[in-house]
């Protein structure tokens, strides 16, 4: 088959159409054809060896396309062996890509338990864009978050395939999201999908001026920070407020003021890549409530992944970028 493959860490240009093996058949296990893998930010760390991956290798999380087997046509949940415990993965929990092969080629080999019908009335493409991110910010804003109908959400970020997600389910369900950005046209872009306005994160005192746009003044029911910038996102928090984190991107280290926290009464919650029961959960929201599909930034043919990755690094986009294959 044809696949971009990774033989050195390092830049997007490394990424590499060529021939690779076909995945062998495993009981448990199937093929998927694929029609579209969509891009994360994780698989940029990927590629720059963050995960420790073997090489040579073949990066991505999301696909979707049919079934060899069945001729089924289906979507890839990337969560593999969560584990029991829904608080928390175990220990032989991966996300698809970072050890076995993932979907930046024409096939792909994963456990049947994590492949889903494609959901009626997406393209290919959003279907390739849903697993990673939807299951990401179902986790993030539902499992740990608790978000509900009537409250309100900041997301740090406009832009990204989780901001753009968040917004998405969060009014969808009857919350308010406020977004910030560093970009007034992406903040526009987020009022047309949903987003009740937004601040500039790269203006002193941001932190301030989004707390204003939340009702009344009081601050946010529930912060989302998936870059790292604690320390201003509790400051937009209404006391009692939860701050859920789940990236690194702007700051890997963060100093809080301990006092402030603790009579804040505030919640600090980590999260990640959700359990296949998560997706289950975003499967039923998608069915009961009108969610809009995601936003689909930019579109490359699989021979130009490394193109593509630029394009993510830029970020320039707003949304999800997608490899498809006709």
């Amino acid at each position: 088959m044809q696949a971009v493959v990774l033989r050195t860490f390092g830049a997007a240009r490394n990424l590499r159409i060529e021939e690779y093996p076909d995945p062998r058949p495993e009981r448990g296990w199937a093929a998927v054809r694929l029609r579209a893998s969509a891009l994360n930010w994780h698989d940029v760390l990927v590629r720059q060896g963050v995960y420790r991956s073997p090489l040579p290798h073949v990066i991505g999380a999301d696909g979707a396309g049919t079934r060899t087997d069945t001729g089924e046509d289906v979507l890839i949940v990337p969560s593999l062996w969560w584990g029991d415990d829904e608080s928390a993965p175990g220990p032989d929990w991966q996300i698809l890509g970072d050890h076995r092969p993932g979907t930046y080629a024409e096939l792909v080999r994963v456990p049947t338990e994590c492949l889903v019908p494609r959901p009626a009335g997406l393209s290919w493409a959003e279907a390739a864009a849903l697993p990673l991110v939807g299951l990401t910010s179902y986790r993030a804003l539902f499992t740990r978050g608790r978000l509900r109908a009537g409250e309100s959400l900041l997301v740090i970020g406009a832009g990204g395939g989780v901001a753009t997600t968040a917004v998405a389910l969060a009014t969808g369900i009857g919350a308010r999201a406020v977004v910030t950005s560093s970009s007034a046209e992406k903040i526009e872009r987020a009022r047309d999908r949903g987003a009740a306005g937004g601040v500039l994160h790269t203006e002193t005192g941001w932190a301030e001026s989004a707390k204003r746009l939340s009702p009344g003044g009081r601050g946010f029911d529930l912060v989302l920070d998936p870059v790292g910038r604690w320390s201003e996102s509790l400051r937009a928090l209404r006391p009692g407020g939860r701050l859920v984190v789940l990236g690194a991107s702007h700051a890997e280290q963060a100093s809080l003021d301990v006092r402030s926290f603790y009579f804040g009464q505030f919640d600090l919650l980590g999260t990640t890549l959700g359990s296949l029961r998560d997706f289950g959960g975003l499967t039923s929201l998608l069915r009961s409530h009108r969610i809009a599909p995601p936003v689909i930034d930019a579109s490359f043919p699989l021979d130009r992944a490394a193109a593509a990755h630029e394009h993510l690094e830029s970020a320039r986009g707003f949304g999800k970028v997608v490899l498809t294959q006709d």
